[in-house]
């Protein structure tokens, strides 16, 4: 869909199937019925995820051709691509290893480069293309700030090859690309201030390329989810990287899981026990707990925070759950929706990107009473998108 210049689709990493023909077979079963509901007259974009396996796979033969072809004649179109999970993402154990293989690594290298000359071939004309990608790498891997400081340079190293690599991409097909950093809990760059700090202070500091090259191919995904988690002020955020002329290149929309914790033992026991049923074996449920003071204490899965629920000096956990983002109260516990509500509204005042992409990923491992058939529940989440931006 697009509404007010803006592209809107669903992330396809929502799709069991890690090889390229059980990718694209969910792809020709679902696609068409979403766009008969959601857009029937006009073009619909598709965020595309690919892993690795997949990547090579589409490459080979004729099938990329096949794709296009697909798409001419479904009517639709992929603008953006998701390349931060790597290999498996379901039906097996993700939890951290989603981050590898790390930005100090050629696999992850190689793995971005090919996702582009993928979407180099497939973008339409006076589109800009995205891909979203990991924040460098995962802060428990490494035991210390000097063994983080030298991968933390690595990571950047690699990151300004795939900068240059779009410049020659852009030179070659007159098309701009840009790679987006999107920050999560426990990731080296987990927040709003990390992110511009590893910008401002090592990105740009490279003599490689030149700060304009940098700042057009390099950007950040705003993920909702990712910034509610650490109860940072959007707005806020948001202002400061227009003021240091840092791009947004994809808007992710998507909930986390949060809930206030009751001074009385047995409610705060009723609310903590209902967050346990989150408390699943395939993906990172990151918690971050608002305590009595107003600090932040980070817990690196949903489980850790359940050990020490006897801490009661907490009075808010919010966990890395994208659970379905038309749902804000579920009884006892409550989502980050009014977040999106926020972002959403600040949007539509100054439109800060043109890429925005639904992520609900987790319906395999929802609690039963949250899960209904997925095509409804993708029609239903980008409806409530559209109606928030167009009211």
């Amino acid at each position: 869909m697009e509404i007010n210049s803006a592209h809107i689709t669903f992330c396809t990493n929502i799709y069991a199937g890690e090889s390229w023909a059980a990718h694209f077979a969910v792809l020709k079963d679902s696609f068409p019925v979403l766009k008969a509901q959601l857009s029937p007259e006009k073009p619909m974009g598709i965020g595309l995820r690919l892993s690795n396996l997949a990547s090579i796979e589409l490459l080979e033969s004729n099938r990329l051709q096949e794709f296009k072809q697909w798409l001419s004649d479904v009517g639709g179109y992929v603008f953006t691509m998701n390349g931060f999970p790597y290999g498996g993402f379901h039906h097996t154990r993700v939890k951290d290893q989603v981050h590898a293989p790390d930005w100090t690594t050629n696999e992850r290298l190689d793995y971005t480069i090919r996702l582009f000359n993928i979407l180099a071939d497939i973008l339409p004309e006076g589109i800009n293309g995205s891909i979203s990608t990991s924040p460098l790498s995962y802060k428990p891997w490494f035991s210390g700030a000097d063994e983080r400081e030298i991968a933390t340079a690595a990571a950047t190293e690699n990151i300004l090859k795939v900068a240059e690599e779009l410049r020659q991409l852009k030179d070659r097909t007159g098309k701009t690309f840009h790679l987006d950093i999107e920050p999560e809990p426990d990731g080296f760059l987990e927040s709003g201030p990390e992110f511009i700090d590893w910008y401002e202070n090592i990105l740009l500091k490279s003599e490689k390329l030149s700060q304009e090259i940098i700042k057009e191919h390099i950007c950040l995904c705003y993920d909702v989810c990712h910034f509610a988690i650490g109860y940072e002020p959007h707005a806020e955020i948001i202002d400061e990287l227009k003021k240091k002329g840092i791009l947004i290149g994809k808007l992710q929309i998507s909930a986390a899981l949060k809930a206030k914790l009751p001074a009385s033992v047995s409610e705060r026991n009723a609310v903590i026990d209902t967050l346990a049923r989150f408390d699943e074996p395939t993906y990172l449920h990151q918690v971050i707990s608002k305590q009595n003071d107003a600090t932040l204490v980070r817990y690196p899965d949903l489980s850790d925070a359940l050990a020490d629920r006897e801490n009661l000096d907490s009075t808010e956990w919010r966990a890395h759950f994208h659970v379905p983002i038309f749902v804000e109260d579920m009884g006892l516990i409550q989502s980050t929706q009014s977040d999106i509500r926020t972002v959403l509204d600040y949007h539509k005042n100054m439109p800060f990107t043109n890429h925005l992409e639904v992520e609900t990923y987790t319906w395999e491992v929802l609690p039963a009473s949250l899960k209904a058939p997925l095509n409804d529940s993708i029609v239903r989440e980008l409806q409530w998108v559209k109606n928030i931006l167009e009211s």
